[in-house]
């Protein structure tokens, strides 16, 4: 089956499912395009007064596919930088959409997923969910506004290591850094999530909104400038030769071998 976004109504809560069999929910340009109308919808419904994001089955989402991304380097840098922008353009309905955005995290929260997930305003992961900023050991720069994210939610040298070293961190250690609300058995994120998403809609839809455009009021040009150097940067790294025997090497199952005196060619 392709990769697509499935929808789902829970009463008042509107469920949005990344589903990607085979492919632990790997993303595709489809799901942003259908992110962004849902959240947009969403964002327009009265009847929708929460949102609830999540992946099909045992993973949350692999992040982007490594395939269509060693497809893409051997075409105009402008359509990798056009698919970049419209996975932005989902994150950015995320952080518009007046009603509260909650992520329901199970398994693995990869690159561009984990990015999904801090675009959200709780998180709610499965005690054995671990999370990971995958790109630098392919040889690329984040996306997904993860930089800002973690940028300005955690200690610069946390956000650092994270990045950096690519390294997975799980639930309870984000937790303690504050970034996941709650912490649920593994199989119950989404309940969880659900449950947590009806109390929000039980209470005052227009006040809500107004805390979410509070807490992020200086946070809209920040982002937006931040998600164009996100995009520069990756279309920069996906060229340079390290991307390319880093995606090789992670296809092939082997260790990569970034040349070293290679500069910035």
């Amino acid at each position: 089956m392709a990769a697509q976004l499935l929808a789902e109504r829970h009463g008042a809560v509107l469920l949005l499912q990344i589903s990607n069999p085979g492919a632990r929910n790997a993303l595709h340009p489809d799901i942003y395009q259908s992110g962004i109308t849902a959240l947009r919808q969403a964002s327009d419904d009265p009847a929708i007064r929460a949102v609830v994001l999540a992946g099909q089955g045992e993973h949350f989402c692999a992040g982007g596919n490594l395939n269509r991304l060693r497809e893409n380097r051997s075409k105009d840098p402008a359509q990798q930088a056009a698919t970049i922008d419209l996975m932005h353009e989902w994150i950015s309905a995320m952080r518009a959409c007046p009603k509260p955005v909650i992520a329901a995290v199970e398994g693995a929260a990869a690159g561009a997923g984990f990015s999904l997930v801090l675009a959200c305003d709780l998180i709610i992961a499965a005690d054995n969910a671990r999370f990971v900023m995958a790109y630098i050991k392919i040889g690329l720069t984040p996306d997904g506004g993860s930089s800002h994210f973690l940028g300005t939610r955690l200690p610069y040298q946390t956000a650092y290591e994270l990045i950096a070293r690519g390294q997975p961190i799980g639930a309870q250690r984000l937790h303690a850094l504050g970034l996941v609300n709650e912490i649920c058995a593994p199989g119950e994120a989404v309940s969880t999530a659900l449950t947590r998403a009806a109390e929000l809609s039980d209470g005052p839809a227009f006040a809500l909104g107004r805390v979410k455009s509070l807490l992020a009021a200086g946070e809209h040009d920040v982002l937006a400038h931040q998600l164009v150097r996100e995009r520069e940067n990756f279309v920069a790294s996906l060229f340079h030769h390290d991307a390319g025997e880093g995606i090789e090497a992670f296809l092939e199952k082997r260790p990569p071998r970034f040349n070293r005196d290679a500069g910035e060619r």
